[in-house]
C-alpha cells in the first residue's frame, strides 16, 4: 500500500508539474538566466538541473544543464533534451527526481502534449551521462513503441521514485486506442480496456517494478505488477 501511495504521489507531482491543460509552457530567458526545474536541486545542494534557451519563447538552442551550486554555473549539457524534442521551455514544465546520494537523476518533460520523455543520467564529476530508461511495456508486450510512428499510443507518463542509491520504483503508464482487444488480452491484469462508441477500444496500461542499476548502469527490471492508472 505504501508503494502504491508513493507511486501515486510521484505521478500526481509529475502531472501537476506538467501543463496538460495548456498547449505549450514557454519562457523567454534573459542572457545568463538558467531556470532550475521542478525538483531540480540535488540532495547535496551542490548540483541542480536547469534549462535555458535563446530567443522569444526560448526555442532556439534550448537545453537542460547540470549546474554547479551555489555559483549557479553550467557544468554540462544533458543529452537528449533540446529544441528538437521538447514541447515546453518553461522550467516548471520539467521535473527531476534525484537519487538520495545525488549520483543519479531522472528528468521528465513533454515531447508531445500527452507524451512524456523520461531520461536518466549518471552524474560523474562535472558531466551527466545518459543511461538506459526501463521499458516495462516492452517486457509485458514484447514490443517497443516508437513515439514518432506508433500512432496508436495516445499518452505516456513514466515516473521514478528512488528507494536507494541504485534502486528505484518505476511506474509506466500508457493509453492506446486499438481496433480490437488483442493488445488488452496480451497485457492481462496490467491493462484496463474500455469499448468506445465507435467500436474501438481505449486500453490503459499501467505497470510498476523495482529497478536495480547493475554493472555499467544497466537496468535490471524486477517483477511487473499492476501500476497506478490515471483514471
Amino acid at each position: 500500500m505504501q508503494l502504491r501511495r508513493a507511486i501515486a504521489a510521484a505521478l500526481f507531482v509529475l502531472l501537476a508539474a506538467t501543463p496538460q491543460a495548456r498547449a505549450t509552457a514557454e519562457h523567454t530567458y534573459a542572457r545568463g538566466e538558467y531556470g532550475i526545474i521542478a525538483g531540480g536541486w540535488a540532495p547535496n545542494k551542490r548540483l541542480a538541473i536547469a534549462v535555458h534557451g535563446e530567443g522569444e519563447g526560448a526555442h532556439d538552442k534550448f537545453h537542460a544543464y547540470l549546474m554547479s551550486e551555489p555559483k549557479h554555473r553550467p557544468l554540462a549539457v544533458l543529452d537528449n533534451i533540446s529544441h528538437e524534442n521538447n514541447l515546453d521551455t518553461a522550467s516548471d514544465a520539467y521535473y527531476a527526481e534525484w537519487s538520495p546520494d545525488s549520483r543519479y537523476v531522472a528528468v521528465s518533460f513533454r515531447t508531445e502534449r500527452h507524451i512524456m520523455t523520461l531520461n536518466i543520467y549518471a552524474i560523474e564529476g562535472h558531466r551527466a551521462r545518459l543511461i538506459e530508461t526501463p521499458d516495462l511495456f516492452h517486457k509485458a508486450a514484447g514490443r517497443t513503441v516508437v513515439v514518432k510512428t506508433d500512432g496508436d499510443m495516445r499518452s505516456y507518463f513514466p515516473t521514478v521514485k528512488w528507494r536507494g542509491p541504485r534502486r528505484f520504483d518505476f511506474n509506466d503508464y500508457r493509453l492506446f486506442v486499438e481496433d480490437d482487444k488483442v493488445l488488452a488480452d496480451k497485457l492481462g491484469e496490467l491493462c484496463s480496456p474500455t469499448k468506445m462508441e465507435d467500436g474501438r477500444y481505449s486500453i490503459e496500461f499501467a505497470a510498476h517494478a523495482t529497478i536495480t542499476l547493475g554493472r555499467r548502469d544497466k537496468s535490471r527490471i524486477g517483477m511487473l505488477r499492476r501500476g497506478v492508472f490515471q483514471r
